[in-house]
């Protein structure tokens, strides 16, 4: 299934077939590879990797093809997870190059901030364009935190917008989609140059509370918290949310998520599971010493509409919202019965993308948070 083009040649698909190869074949039915630039795949979790690499690279000879696993797919329909979802940048309008970063872990800061620079100076210039990056990286390798930190202070000049790839909920493998492969314990950056104006958003529904917690023991490479005020990290979190240990579960910690506050803005850290030594581990860098703040959440639906509004100067809709949806923040809407009615908030809005095990934004690697890119045409300046 494809969507009309928009102005400018931005193409949507989408394919729900269970076999790469069909997908695939649907998807090319639908584009046709003269004068793009670039695809976009985000494909669903029952889709064989190697065989969906080799059919793109064989339908679309010659079109670089980027993208990563996903928690769930955001088609033009909304919040899916069977779909493969395909988003191609005409040439008329976009430029492209591209950085593999592997191994991810260990992670190399100098190489990688060396790279990145000679990526961009080795990028040729379009006189009245503009440029932005996007990252996908591997959402199990605990290296976005650095990852973000270290392209944001390599790219000064450019906004950095992205999103940990995941693997439905699984937590077993996430990969990367370069060169015709898919990697692991790798991240993939773009940067990109455009005629479009563009728009970023960051936004999440969570206020702070006024109970805090202090890490007293970590593991920070492993995002690992052993006691919080002193106390079993579990069990503390746990008197503070009110209720027992044995109740904590994902939906507990989506609800009720820790946050970190930056200068005058709280990041969320998300928990993600409990450990049988009542650690908690976490989906966001932890450092002993670290002061948390237990969040309570506003009205999802409301903050959601309210973040995708953005217009341009001329008060125009975007063309398209490329957008990085934390995966806790569709399993809330999901246990709450709201999935129908976020869903016809993201279509209206012209969303597309994937939920993520973590967002990247304004050189900060968050959780609980939708993170985007909104794509106006050419001439005006966005307004938010």
């Amino acid at each position: 299934m494809t969507r009309p083009g928009t102005a400018s040649g931005l193409r949507i698909a989408v394919s729900r077939a269970g076999g790469a190869r069909e997908a695939v074949a649907e998807i090319a039915a639908e584009i046709e590879p003269s004068g793009l630039c670039f695809l976009l795949v985000f494909p669903h979790d029952g889709l064989d990797l190697d065989a969906l690499a080799a059919a793109l690279t064989e339908r679309f000879a010659g079109v670089p093809v980027f993208g990563c696993t996903t928690a769930g797919q955001i088609t033009p329909d909304g919040y899916e997870a069977g779909a493969l979802l395909v988003v191609a940048f005409p040439r008329a309008h976009f430029h492209c190059a591209s950085l593999l970063i592997r191994p991810l872990a260990p992670l190399c800061i100098e190489a990688i901030a060396r790279e990145a620079r000679r990526l961009d100076a080795q990028f040729r210039r379009t006189a009245g364009w503009r440029r932005l990056a996007l990252t996908f990286a591997d959402g199990l390798s605990k290296q976005e935190d650095l990852l973000a930190a270290t392209l944001t202070a390599a790219l000064p000049d450019m906004p950095v917008f992205g999103g940990s790839a995941g693997d439905a909920g699984a937590f077993r493998d996430t990969r990367v989609l370069h060169g015709g492969r898919f990697h692991e314990c790798a991240a993939l950056l773009l940067v990109l140059e455009t005629d479009h104006d563009f728009a970023g958003l960051g936004f999440d529904h969570f206020l702070p509370t006024g109970k805090q917690m202090v890490v007293t023991d970590a593991i920070p490479e492993e995002r690992i918290v052993r006691e919080l005020n002193g106390a079993p990290a579990a069990q503390e979190y746990a008197r503070l949310v009110g209720c027992p240990v044995e109740a904590l579960s994902p939906r507990v910690f989506a609800e009720n998520p820790v946050l970190v506050r930056t200068n005058a803005l709280y990041h969320v850290r998300a928990i993600g599971s409990v450990r049988d030594d009542q650690a908690l581990a976490f989906l966001s860098a932890i450092d002993d010493g670290l002061v948390l703040t237990l969040g309570r959440g506003a009205e999802i639906l409301r903050t959601l509409e309210d973040g995708l509004a953005v217009r341009d100067a001329s008060g125009r809709r975007p063309e398209l919202i490329l957008g990085f949806d934390c995966y806790l923040r569709r399993l809330e809407i999901e246990e709450k019965r709201m999935t129908e009615a976020a869903s016809a908030i993201i279509a209206r809005a012209g969303v597309v993308g994937f939920n993520t095990y973590g967002e990247q934004h304004c050189g900060v690697h968050v959780n609980q948070t939708f993170v985007g890119v909104a794509f106006f045409p050419p001439g005006e300046r966005a307004l938010h």
